[in-house]
């Protein structure tokens, strides 16, 4: 009998699909069937698979309707934000397409004529990664094109909330000439074919992103066979507001990182720390923006869609409902739609202001449309309050004052620092935290780094 995935809208509650999963046995097979494609990839030229991944780009921009349509179907998240998803997820093919041909090596000036040294380039091995549901495209293709670029076969398991959205992306992947034994996907239980991914010797990188947890976990597992990690995890993003903030400006970007995707992406704003003197302004211009934002299902005209699973809707209720306990006010918001028997779970986009240091939410990732705003007189404080956490992956930050935008992004100890930008990832820059939020970096001329080995040669002539 074969077991199968059952995908449900979230938006709706309702079935979309059965998706046969994986025997760990099956898996075994496409591991080794990577390796052996790995062998013959590896010697393509970089034109070659440069040429691959841009076919590739250019399937999925033709198919950008469907996907988007696919992804809103399974993930919830507004189609206007799912098209935005598509054409970024294919950015990174394009970057990386062009970044293939361009893992160049070195000759190093030996201390003597009779020698001649080299340092070249070359694939790590067959690359296992695990993606998650928040962008269930771009963080597929932020790993497939740096590893496919590299040289390296990729074996993909996305989260089994959104795995259509993953096999229509290796099915094009096919359609462009990729061969299909260098790219594949694998569904099933997360722990068993983690472990499996981990432990087995012919996978020789492991690329993961979700929860710090998990990661940590991932990482001890590769440690007995010393496998290449890249991990980004979790992030708890505080976002100050200057005393020399464009309020206006600020109050745009701050929603814009807030509640994209319903604030279920792991660099949006966590915690609003906003400056006393232009604390009321503030709360007033970005709780009338909010409170305009549209909540509803993504196929209609909306800003913010369904939370993902009750599992992530509890945590959110959870954390409001302390907040409120302990003095927090809600500015607006602080409501719900959901039906825990058709499987749909929405939260009405929600400030709350007096946020104080006991609350959970200011120390635990909230991943949902959620607001907290407390205020500070002092920039170093503010510098205090934003590093106060184990995490490290964005912050921003809103002054227009130079001299101390320098001192805050100097100080503040993440990856990733939005200045008067809400927005700041892209595909040609580099993505990756600090801290308990990562290892390594993807995007930029940094993301085929960790796809590739470092080899020196020394010939005697």
């Amino acid at each position: 009998m074969t077991n199968t995935l059952k995908v449900y809208n979230p938006g709706t509650g309702d079935f979309i699909d059965d998706v046969e999963t994986d025997s760990l046995s099956a898996i075994e097979e496409k591991i080794i069937a990577s390796h052996t494609a790995f062998l013959q990839w590896s010697k393509t030229s970089a034109a070659e698979r440069s040429s691959l991944l841009r076919k590739w780009y250019d399937l999925i921009l033709a198919n950008k309707s469907e996907l988007a349509a696919l992804m809103t179907a399974e993930n919830g998240k507004p189609l206007k934000e799912a098209e935005g998803e598509v054409v970024y997820a294919a950015g990174y093919i394009e970057w990386f397409a062009e970044e293939a041909k361009r893992v160049y090596g070195r000759t190093i000036p030996a201390s003597t004529t009779d020698k001649r040294m080299l340092v070249t380039r070359e694939a790590v091995g067959p690359v296992a990664a695990i993606t998650p549901w928040n962008f269930p495209a771009a963080m597929i293709t932020r790993k497939a094109a740096p590893a496919l670029a590299a040289g390296c076969t990729f074996l993909i398991k996305p989260a089994p909330d959104t795995p259509l959205t993953a096999i229509r992306l290796v099915e094009l992947a096919y359609e462009a000439g990729i061969p299909k034994d260098v790219m594949q996907y694998v569904n099933g239980n997360g722990e068993e074919i983690g472990k499996l991914f981990t432990k087995h010797p012919l996978i020789r990188k492991i690329s993961f992103t979700g929860s710090t947890p998990v990661g940590k976990q991932l990482m001890k597992q590769s440690a007995n066979s010393i496998k290449h990690v890249s991990m980004e995890l979790g992030g708890h993003a505080p976002l100050i507001v200057d005393e020399y903030a464009d309020i206006e400006h600020a109050v745009k970007q701050s929603v814009a990182s807030k509640f994209r995707n319903a604030g279920q992406t792991c660099v949006c704003a966590n915690r609003l720390l906003v400056h006393t003197s232009v604390k009321e302004e503030f709360v007033r211009q970005f709780t009338n923006a909010v409170s305009e934002l549209r909540v509803g299902v993504g196929t209609e005209e909306v800003d913010i869609g369904p939370i993902i699973n009750k599992k992530g809707f509890d945590k959110i209720v959870s954390q409001v409902e302390d907040a409120q306990k302990k003095g927090a006010v809600v500015c607006t918001g602080g409501t719900y739609l959901s039906d825990e028997k058709k499987g749909f779970y929405f939260v009405n986009p929600t400030v709350l202001d007096q946020v104080t240091d006991d609350m959970t939410i200011m120390h635990e990732e909230t991943f949902g449309p959620v607001a907290p705003i407390t205020t500070y007189s002092d920039i170093d404080e503010a510098i205090r309050l934003a590093n106060d956490t184990p995490f490290g992956l964005a912050a921003y930050f809103f002054t227009e004052n130079y001299r101390r935008g320098l001192y805050i992004a100097e100080n503040l100890k993440y990856g990733i620092i939005g200045w008067n930008d809400g927005g700041p990832s892209a595909v040609q820059a580099p993505f990756g935290g600090m801290k308990e939020s990562g290892v390594g970096r993807e995007g930029g001329i940094e993301g085929i780094e960790p796809y590739l080995e470092t080899k020196y040669i020394s010939i005697g002539i």
